[in-house]
């Protein structure tokens, strides 16, 4: 893929931008940051106006710790493309990481309204709303993305510790089991059931 790409450097710019915005992609899945970083900025100077070059960049921007300049990119490009999910998925990261909760908030709820059915999505609502401190909230979030995927441990584990916290000790043991039916090695569900049947 590398190579192929690679052919298409000395094209004009819509082209070298398309091929440098994969070509950066390809380098940030392999961890290599440096070549991320150099190819997303050969794909942003060839065309400004790539949604996708620009979110790419923000993404190295990102890995290297520099959140207030990814959200910058980020917000670039959802103003060339309003509908650019992946850019308005990262916002809410770089949001959360700022810890400006209501601003990452806001942008998951956006994307919740053109993706209803994204698992990551819905993680992150229940996510922030456990930050925010309303576990009923988070609860419903969390409902809702069981329905969406319903056998995954962590998140069947994260439903019983917050109905733990609330104080239903019968729907934490429901969820809990859930969790240890599917994924039997996660030690804290095995220590909070032990510590169940004993009560």
């Amino acid at each position: 893929a590398l190579e192929t790409l690679k052919m298409f450097e000395k094209k004009d710019s819509r082209v070298k931008s398309a091929a440098a915005t994969n070509l950066s992609f390809l380098y940030y899945l392999g961890n290599e940051l440096e070549q991320a970083t150099n190819y997303a900025d050969l794909a942003v100077n060839s065309d400004r106006y790539n949604p996708a070059a620009l979110t790419n960049k923000g993404n190295t921007v990102f890995a290297n710790g520099d959140y207030e300049k990814a959200a910058e990119f980020y917000k670039e490009a959802l103003r060339n493309d309003s509908l650019c999910t992946e850019a308005l998925y990262n916002l809410g990261l770089a949001y959360k990481k700022l810890n400006r909760i209501d601003e990452a908030l806001d942008c998951f709820l956006k994307l919740h309204a053109i993706l209803p059915n994204s698992a990551q999505v819905l993680y992150q609502l229940a996510s922030i709303y456990q930050i925010m401190e309303d576990p009923n909230q988070a609860i419903e979030w969390l409902l809702q993305l069981i329905s969406v995927v319903p056998t995954d441990p962590h998140v069947l584990s994260k439903l019983g510790n917050l109905y733990d916290t609330e104080g239903d000790k019968s729907q934490a043991f429901h969820y809990y089991c859930e969790s240890y039916r599917y994924f039997p090695s996660n030690i804290e569900v095995i220590e909070w059931l032990g510590a169940y049947y004993i009560d």
